[in-house]
């Protein structure tokens, strides 16, 4: 089979990245697809996942005033899908040109969109105004009818569903990144772990107002974060102003992510929303339980709540802070919740979810 992903760029660290290069390295290896990958202004930036060498890239360079811009954009999106002549095409674009992919093909080619963010994203500002509003309407109204025009549309949890109307709509998790371990980390430090790049999405001022309440209580301890920082180090910054100190210290991403994660104790997640929680079952798959906010859209179909983790209501910062401190006092409940998370993170192993997405092509192929 001949599979085209159209999407962004490729090469950074995220979420997004991870998934698409277990999943195509997947298909190459198992199922022996050819992979065709079209990715926006990348240019010659090094990859920071290993993405198969049989994949072959095609980079659209485009630029200019929004109508310049489209313009490019489709012209050279149909000049590869001429060039590749897909079976299927698979868009991963979660900005709002990517739900009118269908309507700019000139050729009739089965095609799905998989969304790894929650609809909700655009919403992730405090106190927006009513213009703001307004544009979130908008946008809003305008994905409906983006969403409808596709063959398929795969989110990435049960509540994920209830944000769209449309009838294609399937569920399809994210597959995990590496095996589950078989059993827990004896050496795991007193840490606390978050992995995610600095922006507002991400809560790290959330986190970092946790730590700053309970940090004191415990001096063994330490927190550690994980991600791609803004320029203006904005969070380091704000730990600096808490007066932190060296319990808390801030890192790039590292490729041999799973090394940190077996070291830790305690995952933590403040997200204001996410499209999965591609962390939340990184974690669990070595044993370590998870602390998250019940945000949009993932933890509450990874978490089960008061056996493999925690789920607390969504900005309650004093009662995360209650219920960190609660499992950080309490080792016997880590190991058994760890315990726990090993079993129920099975689930999203990469050979139980692969296969789902292998019949999905090829039904859509069929019709």
């Amino acid at each position: 089979m001949k599979l085209l992903y159209i999407t962004n760029q490729v090469c950074g660290s995220g979420g997004l990245e991870r998934v698409l290069a277990i999943k195509a390295n997947y298909l190459i290896q198992h199922y022996d697809y050819e992979i065709h990958m079209i990715t926006l202004n990348q240019g010659k930036e090094k990859l920071f996942y290993d993405f198969s060498d049989q994949i072959v890239f095609h980079d659209l360079n485009v630029s200019g005033n929004p109508v310049a811009y489209f313009k490019q954009y489709k012209r050279q999106i149909n000049e590869v899908v001429d060039l590749v002549s897909p079976d299927v095409i698979s868009v991963c674009d979660d900005g709002l040109k990517g739900f009118f992919v269908p309507k700019i093909l000139k050729k009739k080619i089965p095609i799905l969109y998989e969304r790894h963010a929650s609809k909700n994203i655009f919403k992730n500002v405090d106190h927006p105004g009513l213009l703001t509003r307004c544009k979130y309407a908008i946008m809003s109204s305008l994905m409906d009818i983006g969403a409808r025009s596709y063959d398929a549309f795969i989110v990435l949890t049960n509540y994920n569903l209830t944000e769209w109307t449309n009838e294609n709509i399937h569920v399809i998790p994210n597959p995990l990144s590496f095996e589950v371990n078989k059993e827990l980390n004896p050496n795991a430090q007193n840490k606390l772990i978050f992995v995610g790049s600095h922006v507002f999405q991400k809560g790290i001022d959330r986190l970092l107002k946790i730590w700053e309440t309970i940090h004191t209580d415990f001096p063994d301890w330490s927190l550690e974060i994980y991600g791609k920082m803004d320029e203006a180090k904005t969070y380091s910054s704000m730990a600096a102003s808490m007066e932190l100190g060296e319990s808390v210290r801030f890192f790039n991403p590292v490729r041999d992510i799973k090394q940190k994660y077996e070291e830790a104790s305690i995952y933590v997640m403040t997200s204001r929303s996410e499209g999965f929680g591609m962390v939340l079952i990184e974690a669990m798959s070595v044993g370590v339980p998870c602390v998250a906010f019940d945000c949009p859209c993932g933890p509450t179909d990874i978490i089960t709540h008061g056996e493999d983790g925690f789920l607390i209501e969504n900005g309650a910062i004093e009662t995360f802070a209650e219920t960190l401190s609660g499992l950080m006092k309490n080792k016997t409940q880590r190991l058994q919740m760890g315990e726990k998370a090993l079993q129920h993170v099975k689930r999203y192993e990469v050979a139980h979810v692969m296969p789902i997405w292998d019949h999905l092509f090829n039904t859509l192929i069929k019709k």
